[in-house]
């Protein structure tokens, strides 16, 4: 507390400050919620509005977006587009529609406070995939949340898109020796961010989060060491060493990790493919693989 010109001030620390925002942030989403189920709830065309995403499982924050699923007989049809287009509408300014654009079922939107909110338009029985330990009803006329499971386990790994994402990360490996031949040093560094995402994708797999969410939410995702790991490997320079830094110490980070998981998701290691790109590598660049695979 300080004292100035007769009067006292207090002075937040910037934690509570952010807390408070924080809980501002909430009320307004919670306000948005509530406007959008009052706006459709007598909508004879729409039998059921949940909540999705980290609303609907509990573990949202003053960043999260704001999913919904909406239930309809007819499912996504323009008419419903509409009537979920008035209830945006009501909570704000619309400055971003995206009308089943990317998704014929979805439809996101940006309010001029920045409040995102994405839903997905289904039929009853669409909603069979989802469990109730990942919804939460604001209204459900038919019924529908009862008849749902309680959770749904997580889904086995997919050797076919393992098998994939190794042989991606190793092309993509390769395509140095092309980058630096060429003189393609901004290319180079977009590689590395392609690199940088997979591992990413790695590590996530290997902490076996129980609500996996959006790349926004990297950070419950990962353990210390993991942080410490990507924290660690150098920034991708645009420049010829600075590129070549940048792929061998992702690929240090990533190959052996990758392997690990290859061994125990019973999925073929592309051996080959990887043997012949480090020979590529090692004639072109004079680089050698930078880690042992007997040991990895």
């Amino acid at each position: 507390m300080q004292r100035c010109a007769g009067a006292f001030f207090v002075m937040y620390p910037v934690d509570m400050l952010m807390a408070q925002q924080h809980r501002m942030q909430m009320m307004n989403h919670q306000s948005v919620i509530e406007t959008i189920t009052t706006s459709l709830r007598d909508e004879p065309e729409i039998s059921g509005l949940f909540l999705g995403g980290s609303y609907g499982n509990g573990l949202a924050d003053a960043y999260s977006d704001i999913d919904f699923i909406l239930v309809s007989d007819t499912g996504a049809t323009d008419e419903i587009a509409q009537l979920w287009r008035k209830a945006i509408a009501q909570t704000g300014e619309i400055v971003l529609w995206w009308d089943r654009t990317t998704v014929p079922v979805l439809i996101n939107a940006i309010t001029a406070d920045w409040t995102r909110t994405d839903v997905l338009i289904l039929k009853p029985e669409q909603l069979g995939g989802y469990a109730q330990n990942t919804l939460k009803p604001l209204f459900d006329h038919a019924g529908l949340f009862d008849t749902l499971k309680e959770s749904v386990p997580p889904a086995a790994p997919n050797p076919k898109r393992l098998r994939y994402q190794y042989e991606e990360f190793i092309r993509i490996l390769g395509l140095l020796h092309l980058a630096a031949g060429r003189e393609e040093y901004i290319n180079g560094v977009l590689g590395v961010f392609h690199l940088r995402n997979m591992l990413v994708e790695l590590l996530i797999t290997q902490t076996n989060a129980p609500h996996r969410g959006g790349m926004l939410h990297l950070n419950r995702l990962l353990s210390a060491s993991q942080k410490a790991l990507l924290t660690g490997l150098p920034a991708p320079l645009v420049s010829r060493a600075g590129m070549i830094e940048a792929h061998l110490a992702y690929a240090a980070a990533y190959l052996p990790r990758a392997r690990e998981q290859a061994k125990t998701s019973g999925v073929e290691w592309p051996e080959r493919f990887e043997s012949v790109t480090w020979d590529r590598l090692e004639k072109t660049l004079g680089i050698k693989r930078p880690y042992d695979p007997e040991n990895a």
